[in-house]
């Protein structure tokens, strides 16, 4: 089984965050720090093919399913609590509709809603010569410029074909019908979204994913990256539906 490489701080009741797309793990470590020294324990990992952990033929979100349970399992953790943004919580959806013993409480951050994943957001890169790879890392931080810093991940030729692949493996009818399978799950879930989210608003698709969910929907001030735009806000949110660590 392929190993991902993670961060593990803290102690107490643990917490597994899961970046999205074009992230690494290091856009929960504002987050996580704080959450932290709330007293959780955080596990953070490079989804497969994103940022120090290994590629594969696929690495779309539903791949990503059995390696983080192999990462679980190492640990030997009880159930976690899971944290996911952007397309990594499509990821986190998979995992505990298919192994809901496996998870306490859910927490879903500008992420998506059944087929609805901002796929017009990352057309280009889907799109971009792989002979120009190494181009792609520039023309991104320019771009995203709050999330430029982990965009260092994907430089050079080798990162931007990981980049582009990873792109590539991205299947938004792989939550297709999801959202009755969670709420049947009986999970605890919390939706939280940035107000001023520029691919997934706020009204478009996260209060219609916290109304199929049956979930309460928390908006916090910041745009789509979240975790790096406003980290205490997002930490907040997290700690006061996850409780007591």
């Amino acid at each position: 089984m392929t190993r991902l490489v993670f961060d593990d701080t803290g102690s107490g009741n643990p917490v597994l965050l899961l970046h999205g797309f074009p992230c690494t793990r290091m856009l929960w470590r504002p987050v996580a720090e704080r959450l932290v020294q709330r007293g959780f324990r955080c596990l953070v990992p490079d989804l497969l093919g994103y940022g120090e952990s290994p590629s594969a033929n696929d690495t779309g979100m539903a791949a990503q399913v059995a390696p983080l349970l192999a990462l679980l399992d190492d640990q030997g953790v009880p159930p976690v609590d899971l944290v996911a943004h952007d397309v990594g919580t499509a990821a986190a959806q998979l995992l505990a509709v298919r192994h809901p013993q496996r998870i306490r409480r859910l927490v879903l951050m500008d992420g998506v809603y059944e087929t609805e994943w901002a796929m017009d957001a990352i057309e280009s890169v889907r799109c971009w010569d792989e002979s120009k790879a190494a181009r792609l890392q520039p023309v991104l931080a320019r771009k995203l410029r709050s999330i430029r810093e982990l965009l260092g991940a994907y430089a050079g030729e080798e990162g931007g074909r990981r980049l582009i692949h990873a792109a590539r493996c991205l299947e938004p009818r792989e939550t297709e019908g999801v959202t009755a399978r969670l709420r049947e799950a009986g999970l605890p879930v919390r939706v939280v979204w940035g107000a001023q989210d520029e691919y997934l608003s706020l009204s478009g698709v996260g209060r219609p994913l916290a109304t199929a969910l049956g979930a309460d929907l928390v908006a916090v001030h910041g745009g789509h990256f979240l975790p790096l735009d406003n980290p205490e806000g997002a930490a907040q949110a997290i700690s006061d539906f996850l409780g007591g660590a």
